[in-house]
C-alpha cells in the first residue's frame, strides 16, 4: 500500500511540473509527457516504489537503493525532476526505522543513504549550474532533512510502539504470576484440605476400629457393654460427619460454619474419648494446673492439639495394645513441651504407612516457630514430643528438623 501510494504521489508531481516550471522559469526544462526521458524519469520512480515495498522485508538494503536509483537522472535529465525522488527515500528511511533491524546496521544504511542523496543532489546541482561550494552546503543540508526528518518520526512511532509492547509483556508477566499465585493458593488448600482429612479418618477410624474389636469380644460375655460399644462407634460415626461437615463449610466459606475449639486445654477431653474408645492412656499434666497452654498463641494451639491427636492415632495403627502416655510438662524457657509416647506394641504392626501424619506434623510445628522431634526410644516404643513458643515469639523462618523414616 505505501509504495503504491510513493509511486502514484511522485508521478502526479512529474505531472505538476511541466505547469510549476512555466510559472517560475528559474527551476529549468522539464521533461515533457510522452518523451523518451520523461519515460526515463517515470520508470526510475516505479522502480522506487518497488524498492520501497521491500524496505519493510529489507531495510538495511532497500533504503540505499532507493537513494542509488536517481542517480540515473544526473545524466539523463538533470534538473529540478531530481527532487521528486525524495518522496520515495523519505517513506523509505521511515519504514526502515519503523521495521527495527539491528541498530549498528540501521545507522550504516542510512548514513549511507544520506551521502548517496548529497552526492546526487551536488552532482545535479553542478550539471545545471555548475559546481560550488554553496552547492555543495545545499546538498548536505538537504540530504540530513530528507533523511533526518522521517527518522525522527520513525523514531517516535517505534518507541510508541515499543512502550504497547512493554505495556503488554507486562500485563502478560502480570497475569501469569496471578495463575502462578493461583496455583499455589489451590495447591495449599488441597495440601490443607488432605492434611485435614488425614486428621479426621486417622483420629475417628482407629478409635472406631478399637471400639469394633472390643465388642466383638464382648458380645458373648458380656452384651451390655457390647451394647455400649456400639453406642460409642455411633457417636464416633456421627463425630466424623460433623468433622467432615466442617471442613465442606470451610471450603465452601460458609460465614456461619462453625470450626471446633482446638486448645491444648482441650487435650484432657480427646484422651478421655480414646479412653472410652478403649485405648490406655496417661495423661500426665503440671500440678500447678499451667497445662492449660497460656501464653501459646492461637494457631499454636491447633498444632498441638493435631500433634496429640496424630500421635494417638498413629499410636493406635502401627503400635496396637500398647499404652500411651500424653505429657503436658511446664513452661521452661518461654517453651511449652508436649509429649506422647507409647510402649512395645503387643499386637502385630500392619506394617508401614505413608508418612503424611509425620510430615503434616512438622510442617505446622515450622509455621508456628515450634520445635518437633520423633523417633523410636530405647524401651522399644516411639515418642514425639513438640516444643511450643510462648507469648507469641514465633520464628518461622527456621527449616523444619529431618525426617526420620517413619511407618506413620
Amino acid at each position: 500500500m505505501t509504495a503504491t501510494v510513493c509511486g502514484l504521489v511522485s508521478i502526479a508531481l512529474l505531472l505538476v511540473l511541466p505547469s510549476a516550471t512555466a510559472a517560475d522559469p528559474t527551476l529549468g526544462a522539464v521533461p515533457g509527457p510522452g518523451e523518451a526521458t520523461w519515460w526515463t524519469v517515470v520508470a526510475v520512480l516505479v522502480l522506487q516504489a518497488v524498492g520501497v515495498a521491500w524496505v519493510a522485508r529489507f531495510p538495511t538494503t532497500a533504503v540505499p537503493a532507493l537513494a542509488a536509483l536517481p542517480l540515473v537522472l544526473v545524466w539523463v535529465a538533470p534538473g529540478v525532476v531530481f527532487t521528486v525522488t525524495v518522496v520515495a527515500e523519505m517513506a523509505g528511511v521511515f519504514l526502515a526505522v519503523v521495521a527495527r533491524p539491528p541498530r549498528r546496521r540501521l545507522w550504516v544504511a542510512l548514513a549511507s543513504t544520506a551521502l548517496l542523496l548529497a552526492a546526487g543532489q551536488f552532482a545535479n546541482e553542478a550539471r545545471t549550474s555548475g559546481p560550488s561550494a554553496a552547492g555543495a552546503v545545499t546538498s548536505l543540508l538537504q540530504a540530513v532533512i530528507v533523511v533526518g526528518f522521517p527518522l525522527l518520526l520513525g523514531l517516535v512511532i517505534a518507541a510508541q510502539r515499543d512502550a504497547d509492547d512493554a505495556r503488554r509483556y507486562e500485563v502478560q508477566a502480570l497475569r501469569r504470576e496471578q495463575d502462578a499465585l493461583l496455583q499455589a493458593a489451590v495447591s495449599q488448600q488441597r495440601v490443607a484440605m488432605s492434611r485435614e482429612l488425614h486428621d479426621i479418618a486417622a483420629h475417628h477410624m482407629s478409635g472406631i476400629a478399637l471400639m469394633a474389636a472390643a465388642m466383638d469380644r464382648q458380645i458373648d460375655s458380656d452384651p451390655a457393654a457390647a451394647k455400649g460399644s456400639a453406642r460409642q462407634i455411633r457417636e464416633q460415626s456421627r463425630a466424623v460427619l460433623d468433622d467432615l461437615r466442617r471442613l465442606v463449610g470451610l471450603l465452601r466459606e460458609e460465614a456461619d460454619a462453625a470450626r471446633p475449639v482446638e486448645t491444648v486445654a482441650a487435650v484432657s477431653a480427646l484422651v478421655a474419648t480414646r479412653r472410652a474408645a478403649g485405648a490406655e492412656i496417661d495423661l500426665v499434666m503440671p500440678a500447678d494446673g499451667s497445662g492449660s497452654g497460656a501464653g501459646v498463641g492461637p494457631l499454636a494451639h491447633l498444632v498441638a492439639y493435631r500433634m496429640v491427636q496424630e500421635s494417638l492415632a498413629n499410636a493406635a495403627a502401627h503400635a496396637p495394645g500398647a499404652r500411651c502416655v500424653v505429657e503436658i510438662g511446664e513452661q521452661h524457657g518461654r517453651r511449652l513441651t508436649i509429649t506422647v509416647r507409647n510402649g512395645v506394641p503387643t499386637g502385630p504392626d500392619p506394617g508401614p504407612g505413608g508418612g503424611f501424619g509425620l510430615v503434616g506434623m512438622a510442617e505446622r510445628a515450622q509455621l508456628v516457630g515450634a520445635d518437633l522431634v520423633y523417633g523410636a526410644i530405647p524401651d522399644g516404643g516411639w515418642e514425639v514430643r513438640l516444643s511450643l513458643p510462648v507469648d507469641d515469639t514465633i520464628d518461622t523462618t527456621r527449616a523444619p528438623a529431618p525426617l526420620p523414616e517413619d511407618s506413620a
